[in-house]
């Protein structure tokens, strides 16, 4: 979720919305991010992404800042543009996509910016339109969110219609907001009349309480590992060491230009480890090699796959 600052509009023309689009429709593919729900309202927007081959925080970064630079071109104005950080939820897919999909392309509806589905079906800055198959959006999964309503396309589109009519009488759904185990079992009413004081839930995270105590332990291990490896004086050099050490090379000619087969199977490992394992930024590894973020994303996968397949590890 994304909100202009002081609730002020980030969309105030169609050439805003429109390049906001062409951006999503350049970065989404190329980082591999796949999109099943996005609305635009005139203040704040919503989009429910899978991440790809970068981080969310990275794709975000690229997003909005290329974004801020044209819109503040446009306006002539300078400064911040939206509120702070973007806002992001882990989601638990089985339990939570379709309804979060349907809150999601309602928002114009609840903002009045269009007065029902049929309308809503004809605004080009939501993703139901290509779910209803009024509207062709390359960048969006449609496939993907429709196989949870039926085999067959046309049976599926009538599912999800007649889900969406559903939800118009809903109203504003505060528990799609994050919190576990607490908003499955109903608020903290029902917890407490259950007699149970407490469960497992972080406002981060949306899912059934099984589904965010692994997130959480899945993220504290991570942590305790980085923290472990810094402690025991891994660096970004220390990482080329173990690498070149492993490939038979000099740990200088992992960050020396050039596209040897073993240089680059070192540099590869290396941005495998440093992002993975020390939580590196893409940015930073960019900054070291002098490679574009693309770049790093690409040696980042390709020395996954060198480790798992030749059993390189960090440490003996």
């Amino acid at each position: 979720m994304i909100r202009g600052i002081e609730r002020r509009n980030i969309f105030r023309t169609r050439k805003d919305r429109e390049d906001f689009l062409q951006r999503l429709g350049k970065l989404l593919p190329e980082t591999r991010t796949a999109c099943y729900g996005w609305a635009f309202l005139s203040n704040h927007a919503h989009f429910l992404f899978r991440t790809g081959s970068i981080p969310l925080s990275n794709l975000m970064r690229r997003l909005l800042t290329g974004y801020v630079v044209g819109f503040n071109r446009r306006h002539g104005r300078h400064g911040q543009l939206f509120q702070n950080r973007f806002k992001s939820i882990v989601c638990q897919e089985e339990v939570y996509l379709k309804e979060l999909v349907r809150y999601i392309h309602l928002n114009p509806v609840r903002a009045g910016l269009v007065t029902d589905l049929a309308g809503l079906q004809r605004y080009r800055y939501c993703g139901h339109g290509a779910l209803a198959g009024a509207a062709e959006v390359e960048w969006q999964d449609a496939e993907h969110v429709l196989a949870f309503f039926g085999k067959r396309t046309s049976t599926a589109r009538q599912a999800y219609q007649a889900y969406m009519e559903e939800g118009l009488q809903q109203g504003h759904r505060n528990d799609l907001v994050g919190g576990g185990l607490i908003r499955s079992l109903g608020g903290w009413a029902e917890v407490k009349r259950l007699g149970r004081d407490h469960g497992m839930s972080d406002e981060r995270i949306l899912g059934e309480s099984d589904f965010v105590e692994t997130i959480l332990s899945e993220a504290g291990e991570a942590l305790t590992r980085q923290y472990t490896l810094k402690a025991s004086g891994y660096d970004l050099q220390k990482i080329a060491g173990r690498a070149a050490s492993l490939l038979g090379i000099e740990a200088a000619e992992i960050f020396s230009p050039g596209r040897r087969s073993v240089k680059s199977k070192a540099r590869s490992l290396v941005c495998f480890w440093a992002a993975r394992e020390l939580g590196m930024s893409l940015a930073d590894l960019a900054r070291a090699f002098a490679i574009s973020i693309p770049g790093i994303s690409y040696a980042v996968r390709r020395g996954e796959a060198l480790a798992w397949i030749n059993k390189y590890k960090l440490k003996d």
